[in-house]
């Protein structure tokens, strides 16, 4: 008789390259055995991989579900938390940060409260939120840098405010984006820092000054590096030029196709090294069918089968992310040339570590048995999720949102 606790998950490791049968029990990795003989065949175009579930540090929303959700009580942002986690799962990213953006107190309260009120409500929620990514209020007000934050609520840091939210969150706001050069930034960071929460450098108009000034108080990484940044900068100095030049700083980068030209991120790739990550920042039209869609915040938008976001009225003008964290895995790996294990460790072991999540991230007896399979076609850069498991429990394969497009 199967015990319903046991799951068993056979292929290739994404890390190692070998055959390997794991046995996932109570919810955790109870035992891997290699399977693989002497000269057996190398991997196939219907070979089965398998790696850590991945691990996404900034989500905005996916599959129909946005976490800023605005003008709903507050029913309707729990409920909307658990399908967006829901939805998230079955694209394969395992546990990640929901990113609530710049807006008025009370509203990035609500969104706090909802994160919180959902993970106590709902254990698979609870499982897979891994901390809560807080992109904004205190950033640069200009054009450009700012992105599509809204300008009136751009503010300069404050940790009343601050700790306002980690209550409403229940200390679940594990990631900070700021820009260094707002007054009292540094002096944020470095409670931030001595909180345990990540301050990140992002949004930012920062000098070179500014940009050291905050990693001396703490800060550990660049958000979506090369993005939410001037269309224009100076030849040098210019603060992309600092991060990258900042050892101490790890980076995440959008790797879509879209937002980086896949020369600058083979250069974010060779002067990062192992500290460079993936994020998706995918906003709420992640994971839907290709077709035009009105949207709150930035009206009409256009959702191409390349995965590419834009404004109907400015083609040049992305309106988002909309992709998940494993299509940005294949294209990392297309456009740089990188082993699959190399990608696949941006998306996994490298956000967790920096998170400071343990448990998660890697294929180990012990560690939670958040697992995803998928065929690999290193030519397209396309990796096709074929199940996901969270806890050891089946929770995928991905599913397309039901929210039909506009013709």
């Amino acid at each position: 008789m199967t015990d319903p606790n046991t799951t068993i998950i056979e292929g290739r490791r994404a890390d190692t390259g070998r055959r390997i049968r794991l046995v996932a029990n109570g919810g955790f990795v109870a035992l891997m055995e290699e399977t693989e003989s002497p000269g057996q065949a190398a991997a196939g175009p219907d070979e089965l991989w398998i790696a850590p579930g991945f691990v996404d540090l900034q989500i905005n929303g996916y599959g129909g579900e946005d976490i800023n959700l605005t003008g709903a009580d507050m029913h309707q942002r729990v409920e909307t938390v658990k399908r967006l986690v829901r939805a998230v799962l079955a694209s394969g990213t395992t546990s990640f940060c929901p990113t609530v953006i710049t807006a008025s107190f009370e509203q990035m309260k609500d969104c706090m409260t909802a994160v919180r009120l959902a993970c106590e409500q709902d254990e698979l929620t609870a499982s897979a939120v891994a901390g809560i990514h807080m992109e904004g209020p205190y950033i640069s007000g200009e054009n450009g840098p700012r992105g599509a934050h809204p300008a009136e609520h751009v503010r300069d840091p404050d940790w009343a405010e601050f700790s306002a939210w980690q209550e409403a969150s229940g200390d679940r706001i594990r990631l900070v984006t700021l820009a260094p050069e707002r007054p009292g930034a540094a002096e944020f960071i470095r409670k931030l820092t001595e909180a345990g929460v990540v301050a990140s450098i992002g949004h930012t108009a920062a000098d070179h000054d500014h940009i050291a000034a905050a990693v001396e108080a703490g800060a550990r990484m660049s958000t979506h590096l090369g993005n939410g940044a001037h269309p224009q900068l100076p030849r040098h100095p210019h603060y992309i030029w600092s991060q990258l030049a900042e050892d101490r700083l790890a980076a995440s980068v959008i790797c879509d196709g879209h937002h980086l030209h896949f020369s600058v991120v083979n250069v974010m790739h060779k002067v990062k090294g192992e500290t460079l990550l993936l994020v998706s920042d995918a906003v709420h039209l992640a994971g839907l069918p290709p077709g035009t869609y009105r949207t709150h915040v930035g009206g009409e938008v256009e959702l191409l089968p390349s995965g590419r976001l834009h404004m109907v009225d400015n083609p040049n003008l992305l309106a988002g992310s909309a992709v998940s964290l494993a299509d940005c895995v294949g294209r990392f790996a297309q456009m740089t040339g990188s082993p699959l294990a190399t990608a696949v460790a941006m998306a996994t072991d490298r956000p967790a570590r920096l998170l400071g999540c343990a448990g998660i991230g890697t294929l180990e007896i012990g560690q939670a048995a958040d697992v995803v399979t998928f065929r690999w076609n290193a030519e397209a850069g396309k990796l096709d999720v074929q199940a996901v498991y969270k806890r050891g429990r089946l929770v995928g394969p991905e599913r397309r949102g039901e929210i039909v497009p506009r013709t």
